[in-house]
């Protein structure tokens, strides 16, 4: 494990991690934009205990490229973004995108505005701030947990010059709960967790000097 991958850890734990170069950055070591519903459906509740990695099919990265595998639907679109930015670093991306993921669910459940504004973008962050709004006035506390990501590669990839698209897919395990303003339950439990797919989508302007990725959609699989 590189010295900035040690860093990202340390750092996306506290939440401090800002996209700055996480989401694709070489290492030198090789429709509407509207959040869904986060809350598990109850069929699909598991015992914590018996949460069983996702194992997808998957294809080799193109030849010179680091050890990182991804959908062959999005190969096409990964050779246009490594020629387009030689600095681009497969592995990397993904790495940054799962420490991202857990950072958005965490501010979107403790209704952290000032960390979704450095992390989505101005479609997204509206969505969720209109999710996080309703539930406050309704005075709901949501207290979930991601228990894990079992799973994250690239599902899509594309290059509209100057901006390139990733789309990946989480397979996660989160447990929830949620309680009213009087802190009594109102649904979920912490004791299991449920199996949640979400699909997510990163864009960055390649042709700019700004090296963030910003969360730019949101959907489930």
């Amino acid at each position: 494990m590189t010295i900035e991958i040690v860093i990202l850890a340390m750092v996306a734990a506290f939440l401090g991690l800002r996209l700055y170069s996480v989401l694709g950055k070489r290492t030198g070591h090789e429709q509407e934009h509207t959040p869904r519903s986060i809350e598990p459906r109850a069929n699909e509740r598991r015992p914590l205990d018996d949460a069983k990695p996702h194992i997808p099919d998957i294809v080799p990265a193109p030849a010179g490229t680091p050890e990182m595998v991804y959908d062959s639907s999005a190969e096409a679109g990964m050779r246009e973004i490594l020629a387009a930015d030689r600095n681009f670093d497969v592995g990397r991306f993904v790495e940054g995108a799962r420490a991202a993921y857990g950072m958005v669910l965490e501010a979107f459940w403790k209704g952290d505005k000032e960390e979704l504004r450095l992390l989505c973008d101005d479609d997204v962050y509206e969505s969720f701030v209109e999710v996080i709004d309703a539930r406050e006035k309704r005075g709901e506390v949501l207290e979930n947990q991601l228990v894990r990501i079992d799973n994250a590669r690239i599902s899509e990839a594309e290059y509209r010059r100057p901006v390139a698209s990733i789309t990946v897919q989480f397979d996660a395990d989160i447990a929830s709960v949620v309680r009213d303003k009087k802190g009594e339950l109102i649904g979920g439990s912490l004791s299991d967790a449920a199996e949640t797919h979400d699909v997510w989508t990163f864009s960055r302007d390649l042709s700019s000097a700004n090296p963030n990725w910003l969360l730019d959609e949101t959907d489930e699989a």
